[in-house]
């Protein structure tokens, strides 16, 4: 979970955790710092785009429904942006239709999770798997 730092040393993994839910995102941020990551929260799309550049992050967990702007537009900007377009994205969302599923892939998100069905221990795993597929 941790990678060489521009000085040799290690350093811990950057996750930024998009959720307006504020009880989830606490509760998600807890469990991934106690993993070893460094955590970084927005509550809105508008906030985690200003923050991914400051944050630098290493995976982005981004919910679908926010206010003041969607988590589909989000991932369109990020996937947009050379400097994020590489930065893997996994989807936590309540919504399980496979329309949604297969919009998200298909805009570049590397997995789709229903909140409903993942534990916070399930969640934590595949933020390790997909950290791992892609390397320091």
């Amino acid at each position: 979970m941790k990678t060489n730092g521009p000085t040799g040393t290690m350093t811990p993994r950057r996750v930024l955790v998009v959720e307006d839910d504020k009880f989830l995102r606490r509760a998600v941020e807890i469990r991934l710092k106690r993993a070893g990551y460094t955590v970084a929260t927005a509550c809105d799309g508008e906030e985690a785009l200003a923050m991914v550049g400051p944050v630098a992050p290493d995976v982005v967990l981004l919910d679908l429904i926010m206010p003041r702007m969607q988590g589909f537009a989000v991932l369109d900007a990020l996937k947009a942006s050379p400097a994020t377009a590489n930065v893997p994205v996994i989807i936590m969302s309540n919504r399980g239709q496979d329309n949604d599923r297969c919009r998200a892939i298909e805009a570049g998100a590397v997995k789709y999770l229903i909140k409903a069905e993942i534990s916070l221990d399930a969640l934590t795993h595949e933020v390790d798997d997909t950290l791992t597929r892609v390397g320091p």
